[in-house]
């Protein structure tokens, strides 16, 4: 496992991974977001790979679909900025634009994705100022795109995760979330989080510069 610290966050805007981020677990967030502790394992090295393949920032046109790479988002109405793998836009009397996220793995239990892909919705309507109804989701492991459909429901979900992002921000809280299997096991950085004790509210940052205390005392 790889530790860093994180630079400072932004006062002014989130970036839209950290919805991600959030959706999948609130004190992930706060780690990683107002802790500024991060950790690679295989996954996230996998992940970022993943990115890396399309965020050559080339654009191209294919059957009266222009697509352009690692397009910048910002919207100031909800204090969020990005980057889109993809962005289509389609020709046609709709002339609809469609934001694409690729993914490792498959899809999953929670919504995580398609908050982080709404979220890039948002941005892009507020800088074109056009309403974007669905966009894609693609899955490495399976090779395949999976349709979300932007509805009220999604819309809703996305922008409460936006408001509940800078509440945290603002009280500089790191929330404690009881243990759970399947999540606790895929997050990188299990180890700094220490899931089994978080019940006693201690900071994960606190538990980090202890343990490194420690081993520079040991080692010396």
């Amino acid at each position: 496992m790889t530790v860093s610290r994180q630079s400072e966050v932004q006062t002014d805007s989130l970036p839209i991974s950290a919805l991600q981020h959030y959706v999948f677990c609130p004190r992930q967030f706060a780690l990683i977001h107002i802790e500024r502790l991060w950790a690679e394992n295989r996954l996230t090295a996998e992940g970022q790979l993943l990115h890396q393949r399309s965020d050559s920032g080339k654009k191209s046109r294919r059957r009266g679909v222009n697509t352009s790479t690692s397009v910048p988002l910002r919207c100031t109405t909800l204090r969020i900025h990005g980057v889109a793998d993809v962005v289509e836009f389609h020709d046609g009397k709709t002339q609809s634009v469609v934001p694409v996220e690729y993914k490792r793995g498959k899809p999953k239990r929670h919504q995580a994705d398609e908050v982080q892909l709404c979220a890039q919705a948002l941005c892009l309507e507020s800088m074109l100022n056009k309403r974007i109804d669905s966009g894609i989701l693609y899955y490495a492991e399976n090779r395949r795109r999976s349709e979300v459909n932007f509805d009220d429901k999604l819309r809703t979900l996305t922008e409460k995760a936006i408001h509940e992002c800078w509440a945290l921000i603002d009280n500089l809280k790191t929330p404690t979330i009881p243990y759970d299997t399947k999540r606790c096991k895929a997050c990188s950085l299990k180890e700094l989080c220490q899931p089994h004790t978080t019940g006693k509210a201690r900071s994960a940052q606190s538990w980090f510069w202890e343990q490194l205390t420690y081993t520079d005392a040991t080692s010396s």
